[in-house]
């Protein structure tokens, strides 16, 4: 168990290229042979931003670049956030640890298997909304915990 990572924050993104989404098969777990799209937790001095690409290479080999955040999942006990990402470069395989395989699939597909957990059905549709999301917004914040991000309505 990692002593550096913040157990009440994680990240995920939606990556859709050529119509397909990306998605991997879990290993553990309630998800545990679900397919869903990849993400984890947040290290602890780690922007959302970083540990999505982060946890994107690890988990997938795919680089990815956050864009809008399109959803947040939060409770008492935590938060998820969930970004569109962009695509920009590797060839998705498994880490063979989270996941048993990695692979592109249809969207339409995805939205009706019963493999694919309802979360990250809605987490597909939001992606695929032509509504914008909440955008990065430049501010000047205190830099006494670092950059800041500002994400809002455009």
């Amino acid at each position: 168990m990692e002593e550096n990572t913040n157990w009440g924050q994680s990240v995920t993104g939606i990556v859709i290229r050529q119509g397909k989404v990306l998605l991997a098969r879990h290993t553990y777990g309630t998800g545990k042979g679900k397919l869903i799209v990849p993400g984890g937790y947040v290290k602890i001095g780690e922007t959302p931003q970083d540990a999505l690409k982060r946890e994107f290479l690890e988990e997938t080999g795919i680089v990815v670049e956050p864009k809008e955040i399109i959803a947040i999942r939060f409770n008492s006990h935590d938060w998820y956030i969930a970004f569109r990402a962009e695509y920009i470069s590797g060839e998705a395989v498994s880490d063979h640890d989270e996941n048993d395989e990695v692979l592109w699939m249809e969207t339409g597909e995805a939205l009706l298997r019963d493999d694919v957990p309802d979360l990250t059905k809605k987490l597909i549709q939001c992606a695929l909304s032509e509504s914008v999301g909440l955008v990065p917004l430049p501010y000047q914040g205190n830099p006494k915990n670092g950059k800041g991000y500002l994400y809002g309505i455009n």
